[in-house]
């Protein structure tokens, strides 16, 4: 099956609910990808849901409509655009019911209006509609098989009419015009930022206020739900594996009635349903069941992965520690709600102070990569608060109390966790109590005074090392959080495929070959195992060295104090420099594996000597071989090279080693004349 390979993707209505789960994920699994979002920010769009994006250099946020010809063509030919995945939609029923011909603005007429730019520039290589299982129709409630693409299309309601007519317009452009388009209808989505008029956030907030649920008619009608994630994965699929001229069903035949969910959000909230839940007014008309063959998407190798007890519980924990994600929804909590249609009133949010400038207009360069947000207070003059809050462990260690000076210096709000990394009740209520938007992970057991310690303590050290690190990925990654955790490149040692001065470094992707020690156990076996969470930045650190020559846990300070020293070149790490990268790694909203050391590779005794020229002329030592070494040690010491292109292209101004010791360590320390 060939793979699709897009370079420049266009997202409209990118603010909003599903899209917002799209395009985070984009970004976050596709850096070469470049990602421009179009939102005109309507009631049920919030420039919040794109924050674990905004910082990311393949991003560019645009405030705009569909339905303006002139901004759709200009963005498609300055950002070269070569794929859009279309979103942007009114979606609510009981809105089309009392504003209809706003449904037909945005979804019929802005639709036609991406069609054209599309037909007139010619360079779209695919063009993602986003439709909806209502435009089916009812399925009958005895039904076994579900709808599939080749069903006819039976709406009831004008949000599904217009939802009809969108796609006849998209079917119509790649028959008349050769447009290569790929349709997609989906059954409910639920999960995190979801505007609460949608059934299961209005129920869970309800339910948190301790007010009635309200069912339309009986609550019998029965409804699919799939977990956001689980779409915004379908999508993925679809956007590499989909064909061109194909539509595709996103659903589950998990079915379920309304009063079931009413039923389950009330035993979440220990709410007794009889006393809760309250039947009101049906819908004009209100479809009894939706059931679609997904079959065709499976065989793309797409399928569901999160129960609804699970998807469900992430939702409410979601909503319980957001309650004010969207400000006052008292309108969209009324058993039937009519927003009508606000166009352009944005939701507020205090916007970071860099990025708080013009909103993307015509006028902006055509090589502008950066988002750009419009600015958006509730209260002009009100005290600005940062777009951050880093929740850090490990604040008695050297790395965590350097993070904490690092956060003040840069004025970004920062507290340490009080739980303790194996005990997952106290890590919920630290992120409960906190709220942070990043976690940063700098607690181990390292040993103290060296790594002979986790030898003798072995059960100590898989407790911090191991259970707790993937305690603390476990739950950031339940609470949508990003966790950048301080790892070790102590793995790896020399070997043939990497030996000494041969300038070849371990990568990223490379399996650790070093298990001389207890400690490297630990980290390796953790470092594997983090692999499985998506949530994580894993920074390998290799010999830590610091500008404070007073720090027994500076490497220089430590070789400086010994009788004798090997002579071996490795990578190292100069915290100066590199801990502030790590910050803005977070803002960056990087992951997987990195090895965070400076590039090139600085031997023992070259150390000692810039130690001898710039801080002390009379400094002496001698060496002594690995042989003689190991007979004074208990576990083995790790020496390797890493390659650290990786960060280096990510930051292109990060010096070698041997400039970062002179410029953050030798220099600002220096005593006599070098």
């Amino acid at each position: 099956m060939a793979t699709y390979k897009p370079k420049n993707i266009l997202i409209t209505g990118a603010a909003g609910f599903i899209a917002s789960h799209v395009a985070n994920r984009l970004i976050r699994n596709y850096p070469e990808y470049k990602i421009v979002v179009l939102d005109k920010l309507d009631y049920c769009s919030n420039l919040k849901n794109l924050i674990p994006s905004r910082s990311s250099p393949n991003f560019k946020f645009v405030k705009g409509d569909i339905a303006s010809a002139d901004l759709v063509n200009y963005l498609l030919i300055t950002e070269n655009i070569d794929t859009i995945m279309h979103f942007a939609a009114q979606t609510h029923v009981d809105n089309s019911f009392g504003n209809s011909f706003e449904f037909t603005k945005n979804n019929i007429y802005g639709t036609h209006v991406l069609l054209e730019a599309c037909k007139v520039t010619g360079q779209i290589r695919r063009f993602i509609h986003v439709s909806t299982d209502e435009v089916y129709g009812e399925t009958d409630e005895d039904a076994v098989v579900g709808n599939h693409e080749a069903s006819q299309l039976l709406p009831t309601n004008p949000y599904s009419a217009t939802k009809a007519g969108a796609e006849m317009l998209v079917m119509a452009y790649g028959r008349s015009y050769g447009l290569p388009v790929i349709t997609t209808r989906g059954n409910n989505v639920y999960g995190p930022n979801q505007f609460p008029e949608k059934l299961i956030p209005k129920f869970i907030l309800l339910a948190m206020r301790g007010q009635a649920l309200p069912i339309h008619g009986d609550g019998s009608n029965v409804r699919s739900y799939l977990y956001c994630e689980d779409v915004a994965d379908a999508f993925e699929v679809v956007l590499h594996k989909g064909e061109v001229g194909h539509v595709y069903n996103i659903g589950t035949k998990k079915e379920r009635r309304v009063i079931d969910v009413a039923k389950d959000i009330c035993k979440l909230f220990s709410l007794d349903p009889d006393n809760v839940i309250k039947f009101v007014e049906n819908r004009p008309f209100n479809d009894q069941r939706y059931f679609l063959d997904d079959q065709k998407l499976k065989n793309l190798g797409w399928s569901e992965k999160t129960t609804w007890e699970e998807g469900l519980r992430k939702t409410m924990e979601w909503f319980i520690n957001n309650p004010d994600w969207w400000g006052d929804v008292s309108g969209a909590l009324l058993p039937h709600p009519r927003m009508l249609m606000m166009a352009g009133v944005e939701q507020q949010y205090d916007a970071p102070e860099d990025i708080e400038s013009k909103v993307s207009k015509l006028t902006n360069s055509p090589s502008q990569n950066k988002m750009v947000v419009p600015t958006l207070r509730a209260n002009v003059g009100s005290p600005r608060k940062s777009p951050l809050k880093f929740l850090i462990y490990g604040r008695t260690g050297w790395i965590g109390g350097l993070l904490g000076k690092i956060c003040e210096k840069q004025g970004i709000p920062y507290e340490y966790g009080k739980g303790r990394l194996e005990e997952r009740s106290q890590l919920i209520m630290d992120i409960q109590n906190i709220k942070p938007t990043h976690v940063f992970n700098a607690a181990g057991v390292t040993g103290r005074p060296n790594v002979d310690w986790c030898e003798s303590h072995k059960p100590e050290t898989i407790r911090t090392n191991v259970v707790g690190t993937l305690t603390l990925a476990d739950v950031c990654r339940e609470h949508g959080l990003l966790m950048i955790n301080y790892a070790t490149g102590c793995i790896f040692e020399y070997d043939a495929e990497h030996p000494e001065g041969s300038g070849i470094g371990f990568k990223e992707e490379d399996t650790p070959n070093f298990a001389g020690s207890f400690y490297s156990k630990t980290k390796a076996m953790v470092e594997e195992l983090l692999k499985e969470y998506d949530n994580v930045c894993t920074l390998r650190v290799r010999m830590p060295i610091s500008s404070d020559l007073s720090n027994p846990r500076n490497f220089i300070t430590k070789i400086s104090r010994y009788d004798k020293v090997v002579n071996i070149p490795n990578s190292m790490t100069i915290l100066d420099e590199l801990l502030p990268l790590s910050i803005e790694m977070a803002k960056r909203n990087c992951r997987g594996i990195w090895n965070f050391t400076n590039p090139g590779v600085v031997s023992h005794n070259e150390i000692l000597e810039m130690y001898k020229k710039y801080i002390d002329p009379s400094f002496e030592w001698s060496n002594f071989t690995l042989e003689e070494q190991a007979k004074v040690i208990v576990a083995a010491r790790s020496n390797n090279e890493m390659d650290a292109s990786k960060l280096k292209n990510e930051f292109p101004e990060l010096l070698a080693i041997k400039e970062s010791l002179i410029k953050y360590v030798f220099e600002p320390n220096k005593k006599v004349a070098a």
